[in-house]
């Protein structure tokens, strides 16, 4: 389960926050009263990885959007676990591969 201690709506407000999760990372942006938020797999940074690879949604920028948001990440890792747990037993190779 993902649990973001000590992230709130005020640090968001002021810069980008990312993360990652067993193969799974998340990356989170604020514009205006939107949270923007992506997933998409190692091993690449969010600039550096494809957009046809990451998937994204918007909560209202206020804590029952941050909460809600926190959800949906539980449920995307949940929902294709074993897809980014390979990603991460992956990564290295694809760093080799480079």
């Amino acid at each position: 389960m993902i649990s973001i201690i000590g992230l709130s709506i005020k640090s968001l407000k002021k810069e980008p926050f990312s993360g990652s999760h067993h193969g799974m990372r998340f990356y989170m942006s604020a514009s205006g009263d939107t949270l923007h938020v992506w997933v998409y797999p190692e091993p690449w940074c969010f600039e550096q990885t494809p957009e046809d690879e990451k998937t994204q949604k918007e909560f209202a920028f206020a804590q029952e959007g941050l909460d809600e948001a926190l959800e949906w990440l539980n449920r995307m890792f949940e929902e294709r676990q074993s897809f980014w747990e390979q990603k991460e037993k992956d990564k290295m190779k694809i760093f080799l591969e480079k």
